[in-house]
């Protein structure tokens, strides 16, 4: 019997989960993909799975849901987190990556795999011969960005993604830093970099009064999962405090007090030499990053690796025009997947990849029950009662409600209940023998 084809179009993590997945349920995958030939300013390597922002996939556990799809996809044989897993770097109780080793390890498996077919092109259609999942991500090119705007009959939406400063340790004062993790949680991998009040004023004056690039008419509307720090400030003077800088659970060991606001760094690769300013996503003028980041404590005579960019996001309006398949409502066997489909951040991206691949390759569509984290995502850009739609991270409010007798169990057991029960439905699905 001859082989499926599917194509998948992008090589993002939606892209590579989706051709992977669908690889291994046995179709002969085309996955495009227009780099090297042709790139866009957030590109800096040929690898697949470039990261473009942070080099962390947040949080790990089964008392959060991120933590909870990570496991999903662990069960199931994902590729992306089998790579993530591989190339991970110290991040306290979060999954962090070495930005240069996951994509790479990405891409070897990709190439590797007999059933997936790379070609390196650019594709500016929506019209295929075969099944197709297109991936291409909130970076899609102006081409192919405007015949998904036509094919759904709106100009679709748009939102501005930003990438955070990345430093060189050995530029980092550790006479005045110090490491440590919030609330002590697992080991201490964040440099910290604490703050007096006045310290803390004379820097958010420079930050909110600092000269930004010039913001392009699709960069009008504000993420809010994914905010430039400067735009954040602007909210009001204290607003920092309860968000990037916030210093609880922080004390400085020197004086043994929490400081008044704390900036904290993560470990951008491997051989820890790299730092990235955490929650300092920016717009500012480079000039203007150095000089206001300099303003930080321990950041004085920081060698920046990495200025903050600006990039377009893109993403479409999923309700009633996707299905809890990523399948279009309009056109059978054409997919999408990634953060195009509402769905943020880079494993609910896998997640979204990993259920259009498995479809692409299937004839009879699977439906991940709502109370997976993987299908929660998925029941969510497709809820059409919703009317306000927002691209939204996994989180346990969009699961179905758990159901109990007697006294109501507390948060933190309630987000154990929601795991269990995931776990549960994960195990008696037709995927979990690929994980194992």
């Amino acid at each position: 019997m001859e082989k499926k084809t599917v194509n998948v179009v992008g090589a993002g993590l939606a892209g590579c989960e989706a051709a992977w997945q669908a690889a291994k349920s046995g179709a002969k995958v085309r996955l495009y993909e227009m780099k090297p030939k042709k790139r866009i300013p957030a590109h800096n390597s040929s690898d697949f799975c470039e990261l473009c922002c942070s080099n962390s996939f947040r949080a790990e556990g089964l008392s959060n849901a991120i933590g909870l799809l990570k496991e999903e996809l662990r069960a199931m044989g994902s590729l992306i987190m089998k790579c993530a897993d591989m190339t991970r770097v110290p991040a306290g109780g979060a999954l962090a990556v070495d930005r240069e080793a996951f994509p790479r390890a990405v891409t070897e498996h990709i190439k590797n795999e007999p059933n997936i077919e790379i070609i390196e092109k650019e594709i500016d259609t929506l019209e295929f011969d075969c099944p197709t999942v297109i991936a291409t991500g909130p970076l899609t090119s102006d081409l192919l960005a405007g015949k998904i705007a036509e094919f759904f009959g709106s100009e679709g939406l748009h939102f501005f993604d930003a990438a955070a400063p990345t430093v060189t340790f050995e530029s980092v004062d550790m006479q005045k830093a110090y490491f440590a993790s919030r609330y002590g949680k697992g080991t201490p991998d964040y440099i910290n970099c604490p703050m007096t009040k006045d310290e803390y004023e004379a820097f958010y004056e420079a930050l909110v009064t600092a000269e930004t690039a010039e913001i392009r008419d699709f960069e009008n509307n504000v993420f809010e999962g994914c905010m430039p720090v400067e735009t954040m400030a602007s909210r009001g003077k204290e607003t920092l405090l309860f968000g990037p800088l916030k210093p609880v659970g922080l004390p400085d060991p020197k004086t043994g007090k929490t400081p008044y606001a704390v900036v904290q760094l993560r470990k951008d690769n491997a051989a820890e030499t790299v730092y990235n300013i955490v929650g300092f996503q920016t717009h500012l003028r480079f000039p203007e990053q150095r000089r206001v980041f300099g303003m930080i404590p321990g950041l004085e005579n920081a060698e920046f690796v990495r200025y903050g960019v600006m990039h377009r996001n893109t993403f479409i309006s999923s309700p009633g025009n996707l299905t809890a398949a990523y399948e279009t409502v309009k056109r059978k066997d054409l997919f999408f997947a990634g953060q195009m489909t509402g769905v943020e951040g880079y494993i609910e991206s896998c997640s979204s990849g990993f259920v259009a691949g498995i479809n692409a390759a299937r004839d009879e569509r699977y439906i991940f029950p709502p109370e997976t984290a993987i299908g929660a995502l998925a029941h969510y850009i497709s809820n059409t009662q919703i009317t306000d739609f927002q691209p939204m991270n996994v989180n346990f409010g969009i699961f179905p409600p758990l159901e109990w007798t007697g006294r109501k169990p507390k948060k933190a057991d309630r987000k154990e209940m929601y795991s269990q029960r995931a776990l549960e439905m994960i195990k008696n699905t037709e995927f979990f023998e690929r994980g194992q």
